[in-house]
């Protein structure tokens, strides 16, 4: 019990080290090799017997990935990505004792453009990569982030999802599968050769003016996140595979639980952090390294010689807190120093939130946030925090009015001269080109504009940027289409029947 005159000033202590055994906790023969938390020792094979059964139970476990499906491994070169393209690699192998049964393909997303690269730089890298992909003789994409800019509206405007099988299913599927392809995974034997595509250097300009548009690196690290999921998403699409596979482990995701609450996406947390991510409809991606801690992949790497690729980020050299994402990662690899169950806890936490609003994969197109692909948490009662932080940041920005002023802002915008119509100038005013409506209303959208089509860790992100002219073309294109959308229901509102109406008509 808590008492009054207690003292409370005295220091925390930290644990004291764990006598550990020199003989492997599991085998109780072999020496120990490595020490993963407390007093788990283990031998060198003991340990890899360890590590590949966990990636095997977590796929086996979840029955995600259907025998035969495609799914592309999102590798960027760095630990985690590398032994998990380590665990596929070998779990596909003829010796393998549970052999996995999906056929997979490399992408690696080149974002040496964002972050000040050169063209020599990005070329040596690529030319590194290129050689470890090739050994593996899967086939493999290498994708610069410029071609983001060029992508199609569709990778915002998501597709229908394919029907879900049932998880009673997976053991039939299985046995279709054995009995028709007696458990072998044709892997292509000849790899063509793929290397960095030649980038204009006024695409890798515009990319990085629109990084820089970011006045905060927090809100330049989650605009990069945003773009890089689009570029996966859509080569994962054009390249005809269901799945897409992450490599996100436990410490990884622990640090992205805590900088997602204080950005203000506690509403996406279950898709941010889960193990399936269904918010894009027809690619589902999938973390099967989030059970493991960034010391086990360190510990696995080095000892089976896993090779990886040191490439700068936006917050390479940079100080603890430069960015809520720096400081948040600081924070919690500094505590786990001390108390060694900190990542797990806050992992364990992760694994039972839930979302309170529609899932992302129920939600309507128009109901989804425009850049995460999330389902909207703006649509709160008026008796809400959220409202009540929108009121206070509209009078804050109301500008007061001179003593001698007379007209209200409002109605002198109203009185504004009307734009232009394009069939005075000559043009075929309505054409299919201009999307079907006057070249008056076709404009790029304003900050307020898309507001209504953001989230609110989104809407964050764009306050933040000094314009939204610099995003690229396929959002702006999609914020003028659901906008266009959304004012044409508003035309024929009172000709549509609510449910309430039709209940009433029966």
């Amino acid at each position: 019990m808590c008492q009054v005159d207690e003292d409370y000033r005295d220091p925390l202590e930290c644990p004291t080290g764990l006598s550990i055994s020199k003989k492997c906790v599991k085998c109780k023969d072999a020496p120990a090799a490595v020490v993963i938390r407390g007093g788990d020792a283990y031998c060198r094979g003991c340990f890899k017997e360890y590590f590949v059964h966990k990636f095997r139970a977590m796929l086996g476990k979840n029955r995600v990935i259907f025998p035969g499906e495609k799914v592309l491994l999102a590798v960027s070169g760095g630990p985690s990505s590398s032994s998990m393209l380590r665990q596929v690699q070998e779990g596909l192998s003829h010796d393998a004792h549970k052999k996995l049964r999906f056929s997979p393909g490399i992408v690696y997303i080149d974002e040496g453009g964002a972050v000040g690269q050169s063209v020599e730089e990005r070329r040596r890298t690529v030319s590194e990569l290129q050689a470890r992909f090739t050994a593996t003789r899967f086939p493999f994409h290498i994708v610069p982030l410029e071609q983001v800019l060029d992508l199609p509206t569709s990778v915002v405007a998501p597709n229908s999802s394919p029907s879900e099988r049932p998880a009673a299913g997976y053991k039939v599927a299985v046995g279709h599968f054995l009995h028709n392809s007696d458990g072998n995974i044709s892997t292509p034997q000849q790899q063509t050769e793929a290397s960095l595509p030649d980038v204009l250097k006024s695409h890798t300009e515009l990319l990085q003016q629109l990084i820089d548009s970011a006045k905060t690196l927090t809100a330049r690290e989650d605009l990069l996140n945003t773009l890089r999921q689009h570029l996966l998403v859509h080569t994962a699409r054009t390249e005809g595979y269901s799945k897409l596979m992450l490599g996100d482990n436990c410490t990884r995701l622990a640090v992205k639980l805590l900088t997602s609450i204080s950005l203000g996406r506690g509403a996406q947390l279950a898709q941010d952090t889960g193990f399936s991510d269904s918010r894009y409809g027809d690619i589902i991606s999938v973390r099967p390294m989030r059970d493991y801690s960034a010391k086990e992949v360190a510990y696995y790497n080095h000892m089976f010689n896993v090779p990886c690729v040191v490439i700068p980020s936006l917050d390479t050299k940079m100080p603890d807190k430069a960015s809520i994402q720096r400081l948040t990662e600081s924070f919690v690899t500094k505590l786990q120093a001390d108390f060694p169950s900190t990542v797990s806890t806050i992992y364990r936490t992760s694994e039972k939130l839930q979302t309170a609003c529609r899932s992302s994969s129920a939600a309507e197109p128009c109901d989804r946030c425009l850049l995460c692909m999330c389902a909207l948490d703006t649509a709160v009662e008026r008796a809400s925090a959220f409202q009540a932080t929108l009121i206070s940041e509209q009078l804050s920005q109301t500008k007061p009015l001179r003593a001698t002023s007379t007209t209200i802002p409002e109605k002198a915008e109203a009185a504004a001269p009307p734009r232009q119509c394009c069939s005075s100038a000559g043009d075929d005013c309505g054409s299919s080109d201009r999307g079907g409506g006057c070249c008056s209303s076709v404009r790029v959208p304003q900050r307020c504009d898309l507001k209504s089509l953001l989230c609110y860790s989104c809407t964050l992100t764009v306050k933040d940027m000094s314009s939204v002219e610099v995003l690229p073309q396929y959002i702006l294109s999609e914020a003028q289409r659901r906008h266009r959308r959304s004012q044409m229901r508003e035309e024929i509102s009172e000709f549509l029947l609510d449910d309430t109406d039709e209940g009433d008509g029966l």
